[in-house]
């Protein structure tokens, strides 16, 4: 598990949104974190220590001066053996502290004396002014270049009626976050663009033609790029998937219209990962309204016309650079190791990942095979999140290697 066995410190000051606290401090222990709880005066009016420590199954500590700790140093003792400090909510008032060096209480005081290699993420939670006003704004500038990560806040509808910036993340954003922080940076400062999901082709309003394709492991890859520390864009088809923080997403429907936002998209790009199942024909006699079926029920005769080979159209791009550097999927039903060497090298791309589609289409976990200019590798099945991750680190070593970027 990504968080377990480790130590998370939560910090929790005084805000509404402290009952999401509560789901955090429960999601970290599932995943086998151990959490301490650590509440400023303002966060008790919210939610009461007697929650948290139910929750977290350990004592709460809300004051400098608590007796149980031995040497009465509670803000160095508490830090030591911690993997990270999370700030969830983030009030305002704290950021200031934080960004002035104040230590006027336990958690402000920890904070200031934790290890200097521990991570500090906060995530803010406050009214839309209070957020946009232009100290909370100085504060956050420097929280960022103080190395402390700021996380959210997110954008809605807020307690006080209003609707804007200021809201904290959800409980499952904030526990990917921290995931994240643990993960090796490999890909800090690349730029990666990644196609994902099915396309939809089109034969009249209401008909279409697609494929079995949920759009994971795509999602996965954008998910561990952004968590490698690369700058990721996510084009995708028709899913129900939720976009992973920190992605920028654009959202297409035909394999023309993905086709075009990979050529709008892929300038100054490092590399380029083609997940998606793209179609290969479009129907060219389309309906502009809903075909009726005839009372003889004779179906409708489709022509079809080739989509443009997105991956080959990128691949050809490649500059005296390298980049981008390619990478391509390829979901076949039979004679995978056969067809997967000979479509990389009809792609002409550095790699390719081959699967069985029927096998992974819509499932949680998956096997993979690298084919590359040696032969093929076998990932063996694991769920594809960690797939995912073996394949950033993968693309990571390559570009390396070459020399490329």
């Amino acid at each position: 598990m990504d968080l377990s066995g480790k130590k998370i410190i939560l910090g929790l000051c005084g805000g509404v949104a402290c009952y999401k606290a509560a789901e955090l401090c429960r999601g970290l222990t599932k995943a086998g974190a151990s959490v301490q709880v650590v509440m400023t005066d303002a966060a008790s009016h919210f939610i009461t220590a007697v929650t948290l420590q139910a929750l977290s199954g350990n004592p709460v500590y809300t004051s400098q001066w608590d007796a149980r700790i031995d040497n009465n140093m509670a803000h160095i003792d508490l830090t030591r053996s911690g993997a990270a400090i999370v700030i969830a909510p983030c009030s305002a008032d704290f950021m200031a502290k934080l960004a002035h060096g104040i230590g006027d209480d336990l958690l402000s005081t920890l904070c200031l004396a934790r290890p200097r290699q521990m991570p500090l993420l906060v995530a803010p939670a406050m009214n839309l002014e209070m957020w946009q006003n232009p100290a909370t704004q100085r504060n956050a500038a420097q929280l960022r270049a103080d190395g402390i990560a700021i996380v959210g806040p997110a954008e809605g509808e807020q307690a006080c009626g209003e609707v804007g910036l200021g809201r904290m993340l959800e409980p499952d954003q904030l526990q990917d976050e921290l995931v994240a922080v643990f993960q090796p940076k490999v890909l800090a400062g690349k730029r990666i663009l990644i196609t994902a999901g099915p396309t939809f082709e089109a034969i009249d309003p209401v008909r279409g033609i697609t494929n079995l394709s949920s759009g994971k492991m795509g999602y996965a890859l954008a998910r561990a790029a952004r968590e490698a520390g690369a700058d990721v864009t996510l084009i995708s088809g028709p899913t129900a998937l939720a976009t992973p923080y920190g992605v920028q997403r654009v959202n297409v429907q035909s394999a023309r219209q993905m086709y075009d936002a990979v050529m709008a998209q892929i300038g100054g790009r490092h590399v380029f990962i083609g997940v998606a199942a793209v179609a290969d024909w479009h129907v060219l006699n389309a309906s502009a309204q809903k075909m009726k079926k005839p009372d003889d029920g004779t179906p409708p005769e489709l022509k079809f016309g080739q989509n443009p080979d997105i991956l080959a159209a990128v691949a050809a791009r490649t500059n005296i650079a390298g980049y981008p550097y390619c990478v391509g999927f390829a979901a076949e039903s039979e004679n995978l190791l056969e067809f997967g060497a000979a479509k990389r090298e009809k792609k002409n791309i550095p790699l390719l990942v081959g699967n069985i589609g029927h096998a992974t289409f819509g499932q949680d976990d998956n096997t993979i095979i690298l084919f590359d200019e040696h032969g093929h590798t076998v990932l063996p099945r694991a769920d594809k999140l960690t797939l995912a991750r073996q394949l950033v680190s993968e693309i990571s070593k390559r570009i390396e290697k070459t020399s490329l970027l």
